[in-house]
């Protein structure tokens, strides 16, 4: 898969086209992506021991791989253990 966790990417089409976030996970098996700030959710919640209140609790959805662009590329981390 060309995106892996830590690339700035671009929504180049459907409902966020043209935000700019972070891919937070990849799942390569179904070739879809989380990015930060994009594809926001809403999911109703009891309450449980974690989140007394409950609630409508928002959050990042997946969309499919092919529906973003890479504008920047993450660091590997033997580029940061030489520095």
């Amino acid at each position: 898969m060309f995106v892996k966790t830590g690339d700035k990417v671009k929504v180049i089409t459907g409902k966020d086209k043209g935000k700019e976030g972070v891919v937070l996970s990849v799942n390569v098996k179904k070739n879809r992506v989380v990015v930060k700030g994009v594809n926001k959710i809403k999911k109703h919640e009891k309450p449980s021991q974690s989140n007394a209140n409950g609630g409508v609790v928002e959050s990042e959805g997946s969309i499919h791989a092919s529906n973003v662009k890479v504008i920047a590329k993450a660091e590997s981390k033997k580029e940061e253990t030489k520095k």
